[in-house]
């Protein structure tokens, strides 16, 4: 492997070993993945997955206190959480006497959710405001951006603000945020080039993209192509020299939370970097 993907790959797993790393979303100007309406904060990585829309989120119930109503044939989902009952009981101790001993006992609950976006006299509270000094374009990167995609015939949308960033194999397009809902330039070419590494999967570049249970969102190659594609990003933006220690961390941060799919086996970051490789020659125009 090339000595830059072992400097990078080297680097995001001495930061896997300091612990646990808090994942930033690095837009503003829409909402935070799939949030609560009532108050305003993330749902757990787990109903993300179930709810898959990004968006606030409300009850049938809380809807119907502010005033307003679910539009006709919206269907809810469920979602999850824990909820800590403590108890109190009687045990023997090793000396043979009684002792009163509280324990929590977790309980899984779950209720049904509906996106505002079904709903009717209900509008979003919980939007960012766009950073008031915004990320600017670097030549070097446009460059390199614009080139492949022009090369390879892909669409790219990155002039609407928008919640959402992800590449489309059925439509051979990349999408991500507006630069301007970015504070830092490098956070905005991290996002563009983990999804033009995504890109490289398709069956007519690079074939690594797969169909079927594995590849749905959640899965294991769904969860290893997201390790590639973020450790791709983190090694073009260094190669450029543009990445800073915020993305960089931010980085890290997202491929933990894939490792933990994938039972935090370390070792898939080498054959992560090993696709990241092959798929950053892809994007420059280089031969492996």
């Amino acid at each position: 492997m090339n000595k830059i993907y072992e400097e990078v790959t080297d680097q995001i797993i001495a930061m896997l070993e300091q612990g646990q790393i808090p994942w930033r979303k690095p837009w503003a100007g829409t909402e935070a993945g799939a949030i609560s309406y009532n108050t305003g904060k993330p749902y757990s990585l787990l109903n993300q997955i179930l709810l898959q829309v990004p968006g606030e989120y409300i009850t049938f119930n809380q809807c119907k206190e502010k005033g307003g109503s679910v539009k006709k044939g919206a269907k809810g989902k469920r979602v999850y959480f824990w909820k800590l009952y403590r108890k109190t009981e009687t045990e023997t101790d090793e000396n043979g006497n009684e002792v009163e001993v509280t324990k929590t006992i977790p309980v899984l609950k779950s209720f049904t959710v509906f996106n505002i976006e079904d709903c009717e006299g209900i509008t979003p509270k919980w939007q960012d405001k766009l950073p008031e000094v915004p990320a600017q374009p670097i030549e070097e990167a446009e460059r390199v951006l614009t080139d492949y995609v022009t090369r390879e015939g892909i669409t790219l949308e990155n002039q609407l603000i928008s919640g959402k960033a992800y590449y489309s194999p059925a439509f051979d397009k990349i999408v991500t945020p507006r630069i301007d809902q970015f504070e830092s330039s490098a956070e905005y070419y991290s996002t563009a080039f983990h999804e033009a590494v995504h890109s490289t999967g398709h069956p007519k570049r690079l074939n690594r993209l797969t169909t079927g249970k594995s590849a749905a969102f959640g899965g294991e190659d769904y969860s290893k192509e997201e390790l590639c594609a973020e450790i791709g990003s983190a090694c073009i933006l260094h190669r450029m020299g543009i990445d800073t220690p915020e993305s960089f961390r931010n980085s890290a941060a997202y491929v933990q939370g894939w490792l933990r799919a994938l039972k935090d086996d370390k070792q898939l970051i080498i054959g992560a970097a090993s696709r990241a490789e092959k798929a950053v020659a892809y994007i420059m125009n280089e031969e492996v």
